[in-house]
């Protein structure tokens, strides 16, 4: 008889760390299990936000307690009071998401740029030792690839200078 044993975890335990295809996955399912996420383009998004210039919150606030005033008001606009408070109180609880999000997002964007630069350093010395081995005969083999990174840091430095804006051409005398 064949029993499968199930460790028990200790609430101490740290939880498995996740693969970056594993946080992609986990993404993925939290944004279809959100109603409203609807991802703007540029232009979309520029208009929106040029609408809202000219209401700032408390504007909007005080403005909602005019629904709260009269029935005339709510029944105008054709929302009750209380959806229109749950509406404000859907924006508050969103921008915290948002925010949070937002920090998630430059946190694993810090932790990759500390990785790059690691993997940089760690070229550069393979290149810096690989160099000086290629100057021994017995060490042959490496000279193709130094050749290789030579040529690309040189293919590098020549697109850096050719992106460099140009100066504007003075204007001309008449």
């Amino acid at each position: 008889m064949t029993e499968t044993i199930n460790p028990t975890v200790s609430p101490s335990a740290e939880p498995p760390r996740l693969t970056p295809e594993g946080v992609i996955a986990q993404l993925r399912t939290v944004r279809s299990q959100i109603e409203d996420v609807v991802p703007l383009s540029q232009d979309q998004r520029k208009l929106v936000q040029q609408r809202l210039r000219n209401h700032a919150m408390p504007v909007v606030e005080a403005s909602i307690n005019v629904i709260g005033v009269l029935d005339n008001v709510s029944q105008a606009i054709g929302q009750p009071l209380d959806d229109v408070r749950q509406l404000q109180d859907d924006v508050l609880r969103w921008e915290a998401a948002a925010e949070e999000a937002r920090a998630f997002l430059k946190g694993i964007e810090g932790a990759n740029l500390i990785r790059r630069e690691r993997l940089t350093l760690l070229a550069m010395q393979a290149y810096a030792i690989g160099t000086q081995l290629a100057k021994d005969p017995a060490n042959a083999v490496l000279l193709p690839h130094i050749e290789e990174v030579k040529r690309l840091k040189g293919v590098s430095r020549r697109k850096k200078a050719a992106q460099a804006p140009q100066p504007p051409a003075p204007p001309a005398k008449t």
